[in-house]
């Protein structure tokens, strides 16, 4: 509901309908017209308030359906939610689903360091030894010149049969190997690699018949080359492949310790034209191996040294926002001056060593320089900060063709255990920024055993299209003796995905109404699990990270529960916060329970949230076969003429059931499978179909008894509906089911979780882009929806376990809008007809070409006026309203022309909700 008040300078516009009046009539006293006061308005609210009420509680049969639920009581149990049960046992799904994972990626990781250990390196191994699938052997970008494939000899070819799971077709009798576009497959190095790795066959094998769940298994080499099983052909979003495991997040995770990095850019004068661009493009790349568990700091020195994005003043989390920052100041570098190493260590030192309370790794520590090269080997730099104990690595970078002493440069790397690179080219840049992984990787394979653990990702866009999973990975040792000492060098990662929805299905959905949910979070704040973890745009290389408090609407309390969830603390919390609806165009004042626990085993924690009115659930128990059959008779569709059309949600209910988006083919496809299995098939969802069966019979009673008796024209509505927890939507009369475009289940309509967060009315006008629809039928109706929870007491338990609501005709709503919106049967005046002689005030019937007056919803947008062209006005929103508010607010009547006023009482004062605005993060944070 809305409050509205009168300012100077604009008008609040809080919840709910209002009625707005604009008045373009001469000052009061001319021609007798007065603009209404403020109780008038107050009037016609109530007695609109009033009027919707008593005929919205006659047509949709509200407290009947109250009724009716009582009355098959006995065929349905009420049962509580225990959020803290239902968190540590989902928690501990969770975790016994990845120890099956975890289980398959440590007998992977030790086979292959004994195989690769037992391997004997073959100088003289040649292509036409090795056999194996190569996975891009099909695609055409091998051909050199555009007319054929180049034959390799070392391809096999494979027979394909389609899997659902991995939504490919797939061999199960051999793995696959991807080579990247620009390493030579010929290598004696790769070829070696192909030949010990092809044993790993038998492993994954293995692996998914003691798992059978299992999806892709990986292992990611450190020279480029990637094997993974179940065998199936490579997919490419582009002509030219530029896929390489290396640069992959779960690769990038599991194959060094976080690394807190400064990246120093040389822009002295010496280094423009080409040298600069390699230097950008190198700096880019060097990004692109960073992942979330890193953090960073660019900048560019000459003479003096400073952060490329000035607000950036430490050191900052690698995580895609910030990369994307990074890069975007990076281009706008200019060479100039003349090159002083100094400053710039002095800068990478002061935010590699600051002891401040910032955020930052606190394991690995690098300084990577860029330039052309130089004289100084500033010496007394490093005496100063990093000797003797050396705890930052110095990496170097020699870029672009050029004639100078690089010396320094390798003095510079060596003396502070890193290492000395060049990159003439730009082909040379993608292979010399990611080598320094290896190095890194070192003290993980010198600590043996104590430094492995599985790790898991963020979620990311699986490669070959399986869609968002995450990967558990595992570090592969080279175990070799190198002489009298360890190798070493890490040989690769293993990975073993996990599909999202695989997760989900550990979760409970439907328990928790259409506004509870689970949701998960990872080390960082991203998620692995929410309702609004939906990405439209995947981009491949990045992981898909949505922080928690970007997800939903961001207060001190969610901080807080964020907070604890990284700390791996268990906690609950009872909070009043804002919501976003689906669309986006409304905030609701809402009140939620947080629950919240860690997964044991994982570095993820997961989170339940629930309305206070989900506190309670219907679960159906209708084992008796015959029940079945008849409390399904409302779902044929020979009952929908007289009782009107059943769309049923689409869920999983039976395995052998297919979604579908033509609802009228999943209902048949729902209702022939049940016939032939039965409701009691151990294939089914029991639970899932009982309440279905159970919604379908309360629904269709509350249409036999008080929808089909109505006469819906006489009342100006054009539909009259109800939807269900179960999933059920009836809408009446049949022919309305043509126009019905809301979502058919119910938990992800609009009108059906704003109504339960909502008291009273909720009225969703049509937009803009959907007008043309709406008015596309043989009379040109454009209708109104018009929602309102059903809250039913059982026994002491309040639920809400259905919606009703009436599509408006707006044409005849106008009309009795404009009617109790004006003087006529008003007994403080005797007419509403006002002349010279007679001085009155002015209505919303009498004088629509002096008064106009809008009803607009709680979001601000227009519902109905007393114009002929209301129709056209359906994109005027709060901004609107605001805007014209400020305009009359400091425009004269003599400038104006006349008079504009403005009033808006709220329909029903006793409920009003707070707006609110979502947050914006902006670019740079303190």
């Amino acid at each position: 509901m809305a409050i509205g008040k009168r300012s100077c300078s604009l008008v609040c516009l809080v919840s709910f309908q209002m009625i707005f009046l604009l008045s373009s009539a001469p000052w009061p006293g001319a021609e007798g017209l007065l603009f209404p006061q403020h109780y008038t308005v107050m009037h016609w609210a109530r007695r609109i308030e009033q009027e919707i009420d008593r005929v919205f509680q006659q047509i949709t049969g509200a407290q009947q359906l109250k009724g009716i639920y009582n009355e098959e009581r006995r065929h349905f149990s009420v049962i509580k939610n225990q959020p803290r049960r239902i968190v540590e046992k989902v928690a501990l799904d969770i975790e016994r689903l990845l120890a099956k994972k975890r289980k398959a990626l440590d007998r992977l990781a030790s086979e292959a360091e004994r195989l690769q250990r037992e391997h004997l390196w073959k100088d003289s191994i040649k292509e036409l030894d090795m056999a194996y699938y190569d996975s891009k052997a099909e695609l055409d970008y091998y051909s050199m010149d555009g007319e054929g494939e180049v034959e390799n000899p070392s391809h096999i070819k494979l027979e394909f049969v389609y899997d659902p799971n991995f939504k490919n077709n797939v061999n199960y009798s051999y793995t696959a190997v991807q080579i990247p576009t620009d390493i030579y497959k010929g290598a004696p190095v790769i070829l070696n690699e192909l030949n010990w790795t092809q044993a790993l066959e038998k492993v994954f094998m293995e692996n998914s018949r003691e798992d059978p769940s299992l999806l892709w298994q990986a292992f990611g080499s450190a020279t480029g080359v990637t094997r993974y099983y179940p065998a199936t052909p490579w997919k490419a979003p582009d002509k030219i492949d530029l896929y390489d495991v290396r640069r992959r997040p779960w690769y990038i995770q599991g194959a060094s310790s976080p690394k807190d990095m400064v990246i120093l850019v040389d822009v002295s004068g010496s280094v423009s034209g080409l040298t600069l661009k390699l230097i950008k493009a190198s700096v880019m790349e060097m990004l692109d191996t960073l992942s979330d568990d890193d953090y960073v700091n660019v900048a560019r020195f000459n003479e003096k040294a400073e952060a490329v994005v000035p607000c950036f003043k430490h050191l900052v989390q690698a995580n895609v926002r910030n990369k994307k920052i990074f890069k975007e100041a990076v281009q706008q570098m200019q060479a100039k001056g003349t090159t002083d190493y100094k400053s710039g260590f002095h800068f990478a030192f002061n935010q590699l060593l600051n002891k401040t309370n910032v955020p930052r790794a606190n394991c690995n520590k690098i300084i990577m320089l860029f330039t052309d090269g130089g004289e100084d080997r500033a010496q007394d730099v490093f005496m100063q900060y990093n000797w003797p104990n050396k705890t930052v690595r110095v990496f170097t970078f020699s870029v672009g063709q050029h004639n100078y002493d690089v010396t320094p440069l390798q003095w510079i790397a060596c003396t502070n255990k890193g290492y000395y690179f060049e990159i003439r080219s730009i082909c040379a840049i993608r292979i010399n920024t990611q080598e320094y992984l290896d190095v890194l990787g070192r003290p993980m394979v010198l600590a043996g055993s104590d430094a492995k653990q599985v790790q898991w990702t963020n979620v990311y866009q699986d490669a070959l299209g399986l869609g968002l999973v995450v990967t558990g990975t595992l570090p592969v040792f080279n175990l070799t003796m190198d002489g009298n000492s360890q190798n070493q060098l890490i040989l690769g990662v293993m990975g073993v995905d996990v599909h999202l929805d695989e997760i989900k299905r550990l979760t409970p959905r439907y328990n928790l109404g259409a506004n509870g949910y689970i949701f998960a979070i990872d080390p960082n704040g991203y998620l692995l699990l929410h309702p609004n973890l939906q990405p439209k745009l995947v981009n491949l290389p990045e992981p898909v990270t949505l922080d928690f408090l970007d997800a939903e609407v961001e207060d001190s309390n969610k901080e807080e529960i964020r907070r604890q969830m990284i700390d791996g603390r268990p906690g609950e919390m009872q909070i009043k916060t804002l919501l976003k609806s689906i669309d986006e165009a409304y905030i609701d004042d809402v009140f939620r329970g947080y629950t919240w626990a860690p997964i044991n085993g994982t570095d993820y924690s997961l989170g339940l949230v629930l309305p206070p009115y989900n506190e309670y659930y219907v679960q159906a128990d209708l084992s008796d076969v015959m029940m079945q059959l008849q409390y399904m008779q409302s779902l044929l569709p020979s009952s929908f003429e007289s009782s009107g059309h059943v769309f049923l949600a689409p869920r999983e209910y039976c395995k052998r059931l297919h979604l579908s988006d033509n609802n009228t083919q999943f209902l048949q496809s729902f209702l022939s499978l049940i016939i032939d299995i039965s409701p009691e098939s151990d294939e089914c969802d029991q639970d899932l179909i009982h309440n279905l069966i159970l919604d379908s019979r309360i629904i269709g009673q509350l249409a036999s008894r008080v929808w089909k008796n109505k006469d819906l024209n006489s009342y100006g509505f054009l539909a009259v509906f109800a939807s269900t927890d179960g999933g059920i939507t009836r809408v009446f009369p049949n022919i309305a089911a043509d126009l019905w475009d809301e979502d058919p289940e119910p938990f992800n309509s609009n009108f059906y979780r704003r109504s339960l967060d909502n008291k009273g009315y909720m009225f969703r006008a049509p937009q803009r882009s959907s007008l043309d629809d709406l008015i596309g039928g043989e009379n040109g109706t454009v209708s109104i929806l018009v929602s309102s929870a059903v809250e039913v007491n059982l026994g002491g338990k309040i639920l809400k376990p259905a919606v009703v609501g009436v599509k408006l005709d707006l044409e005849a709503w106008v009309d009795k809008f404009k009617i109790l919106a004006s003087n006529v049967s008003d007994g403080r005046q005797g007419s509403h007809k006002c002349g010279p002689s007679r001085i009155c005030e002015m209505d919303c019937e009498a004088n629509t070409d002096d008064l106009l007056c809008y009803l607009i919803d709680d979001g601000g947008f227009l519902v109905m006026s007393n114009q002929r062209d209301t129709g056209k006005r359906w994109d005027f929103s709060l901004e609107t309203w605001t805007l014209i508010s400020c305009t009359l607010s400091s425009t004269t009547p003599s400038t104006f022309g006349g008079s504009r006023s403005s009033i808006s009482p709220p329909v029903n004062p006793s409920a009003a909700a707070t707006q609110g605005q979502h947050r914006g993060d902006s670019l740079c944070r303190p």
